[in-house]
């Protein structure tokens, strides 16, 4: 009664690399969130949040406005946002980052601008406030 009208190539069309990477090419804007399993590479516009379990790579011409929190980044264009990212964080030469940073490691070349606060390091993971109390008590008796 059905019958499978799929081709072979339809379903080889619907394959796709997952090693890809996105790309917002420059000239583009694009306004919303943006979330993906792998890389991306924005050498356009962005205004919304964007959340990537890969590398964020912001060209010399990308322009982000928003949060961002991703694995890895490499900016040389402009950010006016909070960043956050796992791993490593590098701001080249031509990049003006307005905004916070929260990183793991941070590589800051010669030219960059930076404006805003940053935050680098591990957080100690397991210190709840009831535990900070208490140290900070017997800190108080022992000073």
């Amino acid at each position: 009664m059905f019958k499978n009208t799929k081709s072979a190539t339809m379903t080889e069309s619907n394959s796709f690399d997952t090693n890809a990477i996105d790309r917002i090419a420059e000239g583009s804007i694009f306004e919303g969130n943006i979330t993906s399993p792998q890389g991306i590479r924005i050498d356009g516009t962005v205004r919304g949040s964007i959340k990537c379990d890969g590398k964020i790579v912001v060209g010399k011409n990308g322009v982000v406005e928003g949060e961002i929190e991703c694995t890895q980044a490499d900016i040389e264009g402009t950010l006016k946002s909070t960043i956050k990212v796992e791993d490593l964080l590098e701001l080249k030469s031509t990049s003006s980052l307005y905004g916070e940073i929260i990183t793991g490691r941070l590589s800051i070349e010669a030219g960059a601008t930076f404006t805003g606060n940053s935050n680098m390091g591990g957080v100690v993971k397991g210190f709840n406030k009831e535990e900070k109390e208490t140290t900070e008590k017997a800190e108080e008796k022992t000073a």
